[in-house]
Parts: structure tokens; C-alpha cells; sequence
């Protein structure tokens, strides 16, 4: 489940102006502008316009003339004595063409938001030579090809947004190597297994969601910035354990790897994450009694377990009802429960001969512990 985001656009776009001083959001032309800037984006923008091929909602009506700044969708701000074009919105637009190699002239650009429209082709090699921008969202268009490493070649990025297109082929190591804070891949093609750099990223938000990915959740997960709010695995081909290094993200608040085949207990560490909110391993493979420590957890507002195999839980994830916690428990294997599977499918659980590392009587060791043990069992 991924939560709602806020505007980021504006929000960035508003940061930035505030930090150049401007009173608004496009400054025209005039004396204190860069006449080879302005006209690099002017050249720029036409070349673009002309391989636009489809704008139903005349978006590029107003793209004529030199001044670039009175573009629909374009957005200056002013550096210093210069006027530069920081930002561009396209988000909802439903233009069709390509983005072309000219788009790297816009040398000052922050924010290249482009999501909804119906682009197509691939991202061309010149994008890497866009120095200033740091958010690029290519969502919910028609690119397609192997996962286009220009954008890992961007140097100074931060938001990385390719959810909803027609990407395939693995996903390169280099990914969580990069120092992004929001990576967004859903909703593509790719496949192959998650890349053991995984555990490097510094992200906030990893969204890995409705992809054709295979294999294990990298058993280091866990082992990285604690800075990670949310990461979503739901509706791919995962198979083997749960890492027992989830218990690690303290800052933790969604975890959704649903409609998954993971197999094995589900880690008593997952109850040393005391921020999460949204707890979703459904229509998995999993068996054991659900920990009484995960039951606890404080901000807890959803917790499925469906479709699974757990055998049972304890009074206390009775309680979470009484807590107005959405609890999920239903087609298990759970005695004395309406809604759960029948008995001979119960009879036979998968994984049962799956070996997944487990901490022994957790409720004796405090989480701050949780790493030290981990690490010894590494070794």
C-alpha cells in the first residue's frame, strides 16, 4: 500500500524560488537574463513541440514566440542576475510523442515532471548532462526498453519515477548504489532477481510493486540507511523467507510484500518496528503462529496476514480489534476460526522443510540487541 504523496513539484519548485528570492513562479525575459540560456531553452522546447505529435488539450498552444517563460508548463525563476528555466510540468497532459536529445540544453532545469501523458520510446543518453535536476517523474507513459540507465547517470538526482510504463529486463545493481531518496518502479515489466545492492540505498521510499521479479528478498535487507519509510514488494514471483534484518528499519512504516510465494515464519524481529503502520504479507506461503510481539506494535493501523498458512495468535492480536487495527487473518489455517481453509489443504504446508534464520525467544532481547545478534549469526 503506498501512501498519498504530496505535490512534490510545487512543494520543490517553491523551495527553490523561495532560496533564489523570486516573487513568482515565471519571470519573462528582460534585462537582467541570459540571452544564450533563454535561447538554448528556446531551442530546446521547439525542437520538442515539433515531435509532439498529439495535444488534445492545447497545451503547447502558447509555446510561440522566444520567450520561453510565458510556456504553459514552464516555470523560470531567476539565479542570480540570470533567468533560467528551473522547472517543467507536464503532469496530466495527455501529449504524445518522444522526448528528443535537445532537451539537454536546459542546463539549469530542476524538475522534469512529466507523469500522464502518452510518451513513448526510450530516454535519450543526452539527459545525463542535465546537472541541476533532481526530480525526474516519467510515470504513467508508454516508455518502453531495458531499464534506462541515462537516468543513474544524472548526477545530482534525487527522485527517480518510472512507475507505469513498459519497462523490462532486470533492475541494475546501480540503483541503490545511487544517492536517490525516492525510487519508484512499479508497475513495469522488469524481472530477474532484486539486486543484492538493495541494502546500500538510501531511499525513504522503494517501490518495487507489480513487476515479474523472481528469486529471494536479499538476505541482507535490513543492513542499511535506517532512513527507509516505506518499501513495497507486493505482486511479484519472490520466493524463500522473510529476512529476519526487516526488524533493523526502525523508521519503518509500510511493508507490503503480498501476492508473493514466501515461505517460512514470519521474523519475530518484525516487532522491533515500533513506527509501522501498514504491515501486508497476504497471499503468501507462510506458516507458524503469528508473534505475540507483532500484535503490540503501537502505531499498527493495518496488519493482513490472509491466505496464508499460519497455524494461529495469541490474545493479543485478538485485541487489535479493540485497537480499531484493520486485522486480516482470513483462509489460513487457524482451529476454531470462521473463513479458514479447509483441513486437508492445511495438512500439507509449504516450505516446511525451509531453513530460515530465526532469533530464539526474542522476547528476552531488546531490539537495540537485534543488530549485534544478526551480525553474529552472519559471521
Amino acid at each position: 500500500m503506498e501512501k498519498k504523496k504530496p505535490n512534490l513539484f510545487l512543494l520543490s519548485l517553491l523551495f527553490f524560488l523561495a532560496v533564489q528570492g523570486t516573487s513568482g513562479a515565471r519571470r519573462p525575459t528582460g534585462s537582467g537574463s541570459n540571452p544564450t540560456t533563454l535561447n538554448n531553452a528556446y531551442i530546446a522546447l521547439q525542437a520538442w513541440k515539433s515531435a509532439i505529435k498529439d495535444d488534445p488539450k492545447g497545451i503547447l498552444n502558447s509555446w510561440v514566440g522566444s520567450n520561453v517563460c510565458d510556456y504553459k508548463g514552464v516555470f523560470c525563476a531567476e539565479s542570480g542576475s540570470t533567468t533560467i528555466v528551473a522547472g517543467i510540468d507536464l503532469n496530466q497532459g495527455n501529449l504524445e510523442g518522444i522526448l528528443v536529445k535537445e532537451l539537454s540544453l536546459l542546463k539549469d532545469i530542476s524538475l522534469l515532471h512529466l507523469n500522464t501523458n502518452r510518451f513513448s520510446g526510450t530516454i535519450p543518453n543526452t539527459l545525463k548532462d542535465l546537472f541541476a535536476l533532481t526530480e525526474l517523474d516519467l510515470s504513467n507513459n508508454q516508455f518502453s526498453g531495458s531499464f534506462p540507465l541515462v537516468t543513474l547517470q544524472i548526477p545530482n538526482l534525487l527522485y527517480l519515477d518510472l512507475r507505469f510504463n513498459l519497462f523490462s529486463g532486470p533492475i541494475p545493481d546501480l540503483v541503490f548504489n545511487k544517492n536517490l531518496d525516492a525510487i519508484l518502479l512499479n508497475n513495469n515489466n522488469f524481472d530477474g532477481q532484486i539486486p543484492q545492492s538493495l541494502p546500500n540505498s538510501p531511499a525513504s521510499v522503494i517501490n518495487l510493486a507489480n513487476n515479474n521479479l523472481t528469486g529471494d528478498i536479499p538476505f541482507s535487507f535490513g543492513y542499511s540507511s535506517p532512513g527507509l519509510k516505506e518499501i513495497l514488494f507486493l505482486n511479484n514471483r519472490l520466493t524463500g523467507c522473510i529476512p529476519q534484518g526487516v526488524g533493523l528499519w526502525s523508521d519503518l512504516q509500510v511493508f507490503d510484500a503480498s501476492f508473493n510465494s514466501l515461505m517460512g515464519h514470519l521474523p519475530d524481529s518484525v516487532s522491533c518496528l515500533e513506527d509501522i503502520e501498514v504491515l501486508n504479507v497476504a497471499h503468501n506461503k507462510l506458516s507458524g503462529e503469528l508473534p505475540d510481539l507483532v500484535c503490540e506494535l503501537k502505531s499498527l493501523m493495518n496488519l493482513s496476514v490472509s491466505y496464508n498458512f499460519f497455524s494461529g495468535f495469541s490474545q493479543e492480536c485478538a485485541k487489535l480489534y479493540g485497537r480499531n487495527v484493520v486485522f486480516d487473518f482470513a483462509l489460513n489455517c487457524i482451529p476454531g476460526r470462521e473463513m479458514q481453509r479447509p483441513e486437508p489443504e492445511c495438512d500439507m504446508v509449504p516450505g516446511g522443510s525451509l531453513s530460515c534464520l530465526r532469533i530464539p525467544s526474542l522476547k528476552d532481547l531488546s531490539c537495540g540487541a537485534l543488530l549485534k545478534s544478526l551480525n553474529s549469526s552472519r559471521t
